[in-house]
């Protein structure tokens, strides 16, 4: 436990120092952009940022994304590979949609929905599940529950059955565990506890201010960012071929 709050503590610190990073970086870019007049006699670009503004969130995407590349590159399998049977969609997928998700945060409860649809839609879109539990000691006991349902290959049982049941407690991780055919208290497992490990190592490199962050293909997502966002980053990852 000891070390899950350690790692939640560095992840908190180490997103701000990469968040504080990035603004800088974007507010850097923007005051250049607008600098250009003197520079470059700039008037085209001045009236392309007022006619499309887009231009500007269009580089800070490319920002962001560009940030991760090494961290994605290095460490594609090990976010993409599911734990187990943490994983909803197509056996053999087109694109990978990774979360890295809490039981108690509302945003990935309120993701969930659309999460569930956007595996319904797509056939060859695979879902894989991370737990990353940094909001409480129930949290770490869903997540703890949830793998040793996964390991025993009845992950969307739990999972399914405690969002529906309502936030982490007791009593609706016992309902979930009950569906699940597991015990309602977790026992000690080496390989689960280096799976939360790895997670929190994960969300930390990945700039992670939260839950849910997602991961689809060269794209890192930091909260509830909707199903239009969502599905336009899995047809990009599908005609990158990622």
């Amino acid at each position: 436990m000891s070390e899950i709050n350690r790692a939640a503590a560095t992840r908190g610190m180490l997103a701000a120092a990469i968040a504080g990073g990035i603004v800088g970086a974007l507010l850097a870019a923007a005051l250049l952009l607008f600098a250009l007049p003197n520079v470059l006699s700039s008037r085209i670009v001045r009236q392309g940022l007022l006619s499309d503004p887009k231009i500007l969130s269009d580089a800070v995407d490319a920002l962001r994304d560009s940030q991760y590349e090494p961290v994605l590159a290095a460490n594609r399998a090990a976010i993409e590979t599911p734990f187990a049977s943490s994983w909803k969609g197509a056996a053999e997928p087109e694109v990978t949609l990774v979360e890295f998700f809490d039981y108690a945060c509302p945003y990935c409860k309120a993701s969930n929905p659309i999460i569930d649809r956007l595996v319904a839609e797509d056939k060859g879109l695979r879902v894989v599940y991370r737990e990353l539990p940094i909001l409480g000691p129930d949290s770490v006991t869903a997540a703890r529950l949830s793998l040793e349902s996964s390991k025993l290959g009845r992950f969307n049982k739990f999972h399914d059955t405690l969002w529906e049941a309502g936030r982490p407690a007791p009593e609706t991780i016992a309902t979930a565990a009950k569906a699940a055919g597991i015990a309602p208290q977790p026992h000690d497992d080496p390989l689960i506890e280096a799976e939360l490990k790895r997670n929190f190592q994960l969300a930390g490199q990945l700039g992670a201010t939260g839950t849910p962050l997602f991961v689809i293909g060269d794209r890192v997502m930091n909260g509830a960012v909707g199903y239009e966002t969502l599905k336009q980053a899995i047809e990009a990852a599908r005609e990158k071929g990622n």
